[in-house]
């Protein structure tokens, strides 16, 4: 066993449940004895780097409690891959402070952190043990059924649907409403779980995984607003056309940190989609907005199963790293193969999870490519949990 200190940090876009991972990981590590003091660093691997702690032993189970169950990353965020001079200066803070389990929460940019960080370990001959706490709304890490932060982002997104499929039945015409997703779609698609009638929307689904073609998306909304009246649509940020350009570069050359087309923050997707829809469908009333930032950070709306799970994940990963024959890896949550829907938590190589993300299986897709599969609201919808039931006159159905 390898008696020292603990380190844990969060990395990547805040989540509605990545504290709920923090505090599993924290209230773990208090009841083992193996474990000594519990630094929390601010703001990622900068955090380490400035030496910027806190002491998670002082905090009381009433305020990591509260803590588990407020949105966003309790100890700060940070979009930063090491260098070799930063590993460097991380384990001369390690020693240091003399830590033996050091845990990062994040996407797969984080589990590759991680993996740096613990080949570097490996060099250097120092006893850690370094292990990755799965978390991303985009729900792209490999490895994983699902990722902790998912289920709680798609509820936002269907919750969000389902009222805009009441406000455009109200008043009629197109609502389009662009969703997170780059390069897998499974954000946008859970849109679809709003859907309790045959009519409800949303009546269109474009996701990343699919080539998107601006005449064959103006051919969908006037046939959905043919059979339906009117037209809901859900859009990923990312969709590309055929040579897997984003729609949106064409239009823009605004840049993220890590020198991609910027997609979220900006509306400039849905604005486009919306002109497009006026001036080829010839359809007057069109709104979009984006949803942006929202879907991470919402208060109150977070799953049930979504937060139970990622505090098992931080649970798991403790009682990893403090078992002999475990040194480092990254927490995967698979689903069990039974009729009743439960998961376990597995720990899997650093290197199969870091810098690679997954996309949407085929057969969450149909053939069309502008909608999703029962396969996929079967697999989304125990992760989401009960939605809220809208009711309408019974003379006004069908």
């Amino acid at each position: 066993m390898k008696k020292g200190n603990m380190l844990i940090a969060q990395s990547g876009g805040p989540s509605m449940v990545i504290n709920q991972s923090l505090v599993g990981a924290v209230l773990a590590a208090r009841d083992n004895k193996e474990v000594g003091k519990i630094y929390g660093a601010l703001h990622g691997i900068q955090g380490i780097l400035d030496e910027t702690f806190i002491d998670l032993r002082k905090e009381s189970r009433k305020t990591l409690e509260a803590v588990a169950n407020t949105p966003s990353s309790a100890l700060g965020s940070v979009r930063r891959k090491p260098t070799a001079e930063d590993c460097q200066a991380i384990f001369r803070v390690l020693r240091k402070l003399e830590i033996r389990y050091f845990f990062y929460i994040g996407g797969n940019d984080s589990a590759e952190t991680v993996h740096i960080i613990n080949e570097e370990a490996v060099k250097e001959d120092y006893g850690i043990g370094c292990f990755h706490i799965p978390k991303t709304i985009d729900n792209d890490l490999r490895e994983n059924d699902h990722t902790p932060g998912f289920g709680s982002a798609a509820r936002f997104v269907a919750c969000a649907i389902k009222g805009d499929d009441l406000d455009n039945r109200a008043l009629g015409g197109v609502k389009i409403d662009v969703i997170m997703g780059r390069n897998a779609g499974f954000l946008t698609a859970a849109a679809a779980l709003a859907r309790q009638d045959d009519d409800d929307g949303p009546h269109l689904v474009y996701l990343p995984e699919r080539p998107f073609s601006i005449e064959g998306f103006v051919k969908d909304v006037k046939a959905s607003m043919k059979k339906y009246g009117r037209c809901v649509i859900a859009v990923s940020e990312g969709i590309s056309d055929k040579d897997g350009t984003p729609i949106i570069a064409k239009f823009t050359q605004e840049t993220d940190s890590h020198g991609n087309v910027q997609l979220s923050g900006t509306g400039a997707l849905g604005d486009l989609l919306a002109k497009v829809v006026k001036e080829q469908a010839g359809i007057k009333r069109v709104r979009a907005d984006t949803f942006g930032y929202l879907q991470r950070s919402f208060p109150g709306i977070a799953s049930a199963t979504d937060a139970m799970e990622a505090r098992l994940a931080g649970v798991a990963a403790v009682q990893a790293a403090v078992c002999e024959e475990m040194s480092s890896g990254s927490i995967a949550v698979k689903r069990k193969p039974t009729k009743k829907y439960g998961v376990s938590f597995d720990v899997v190589p650093l290197r199969s999870v870091a810098k690679e993300t997954r996309r949407m299986p085929d057969e969450f897709i149909n053939k069309a490519g502008n909608h999703v599969t029962q396969a996929f609201i079967d697999y989304a919808r125990p992760l989401v949990g009960t939605l809220p039931l809208c009711a309408r006159f019974a003379q006004l159905k069908g």
